[in-house]
């Protein structure tokens, strides 16, 4: 079943854009079945490092088995679904394909993933920030102010990331679906998932139904732990699915990446994930205790990602760990004296609480 019936709104899309029928390759301008393929200029004979001949031929742009098992893993059709190089494709395919350069806008809410930002840039496309309320112990985004900014702004594209980066603030479903209903008529509402996995509460994707301008970003690079395949999708109406396809680069799925994805979402490897992602929550509560044992920290926010933010002395915090050869993510430039720290196996966090001159052994008492 496709995400929606309804049709999606197609004065989103750049009107240069609505009849593009994008690049035609060599292996999607053949619909047929064929004995010989000389048609894409490919070698005729494999390399000697590819003894199984493998990588001579150019890869399907989307292939099929790996479009049908990220589908079934996220509960949607096929024809939703858009693969890519992680989610930072995704992100620049919707502002290539919905933005007019030097026009519309891209709509953010502070602090968040740095892409968004740097997409819009690229494509020459204003960007417009609404920072979240910090609410010392949780980011929240400020949806009467989002919906505002773009209604007036002529904004097409508004980003929200749930759990946030590097909040690990969630942002309510409710929340998301008023957005995506108030702004209907007037832009897409991209959520992106990387870290949902390790979140308490549903996805986005069980809004999809209801929100023809809504879109979900998913990847495998954080619980499925293949950052460095990068794969990532893009969920969505399927008109608009169609039209990311179609200004998209070509072969952006190599042949080994896609076979190692596939092998990622077997029954066997999804249950990997699964217990490694119970570990990573347990790990998070860890690393939660001892920063906020920590003299060197004043704040830990509570997160329902993979990483703890964390607010204090954040200067001596960075050196302090990289003393120590530990290094953690300054995040001073979105969040006054704050630092993102990552969990870490048990013994990389063993070796925090060492830098920290902490007892490895967990507490659960926090500080007022």
């Amino acid at each position: 079943m496709s995400a929606t019936a309804t049709p999606f709104p197609r004065e989103l899309v750049r009107e240069d854009l609505r009849d593009f029928a994008g690049y035609s390759s060599a292996r999607t301008s053949w619909a047929g079945t064929a004995r010989i393929w000389l048609n894409a200029n490919e070698a005729a004979r494999a390399n000697h490092a590819d003894p199984e001949d493998l990588l001579r031929r150019y890869p399907d742009p989307q292939p099929a088995p790996l479009v049908r098992a990220l589908a079934s893993a996220y509960g949607v059709d096929p024809a939703d679904l858009v693969v890519g190089r992680g989610s930072d494709e995704a992100i620049e395919l919707l502002v290539r394909a919905l933005c007019r350069p030097g026009g519309d806008g891209v709509v953010v809410s502070s602090p968040t993933f740095g892409m968004y930002a740097v997409s819009a840039r690229l494509h020459g496309v204003p960007l417009h920030d609404v920072p979240q309320r910090d609410l010392g112990d949780r980011f929240e985004v400020d949806a009467n102010a989002l919906t505002r900014t773009v209604r007036e702004t002529g904004s097409r594209v508004l980003f929200l990331t749930t759990p946030g980066n590097p909040t690990g603030s969630t942002v309510p479903l409710a929340t998301i679906g008023a957005l995506a209903s108030d702004l209907a008529r007037s832009a897409v509402v991209v959520v992106d998932e990387a870290y949902q996995e390790f979140a308490s509460g549903p996805s986005a994707i069980t809004l999809l139904g209801d929100h023809p301008n809504l879109v979900v970003l998913r990847t495998l690079s954080k619980a499925h732990a293949l950052a460095g395949a990068r794969v990532g999708v893009a969920i969505g109406h399927p008109d608009l699915a169609a039209v990311l396809r179609r200004v998209q680069a070509p072969y952006p799925v190599p042949e080994p990446v896609s076979r190692l994805a596939l092998a990622a979402l077997e029954p066997s490897a999804l249950s990997d994930t699964a217990a490694r992602v119970v570990a990573t929550i347990a790990g998070r509560d860890r690393l939660r205790d001892l920063l906020d044992r920590s003299d060197l920290v004043e704040q830990v926010y509570a997160s329902e990602a993979n990483f703890v933010l964390a607010r204090g002395a954040a200067g001596p915090l960075l050196e302090t760990l990289a003393g120590t050869g530990i290094v953690v993510r300054d995040m001073r430039h979105q969040v006054e004296d704050a630092v993102r720290v990552s969990v870490g196996t048990d013994a990389e966090l063993d070796e925090v609480a060492r830098a920290l001159h902490l007892t490895p052994a967990p507490t659960t008492q926090r500080k007022p």
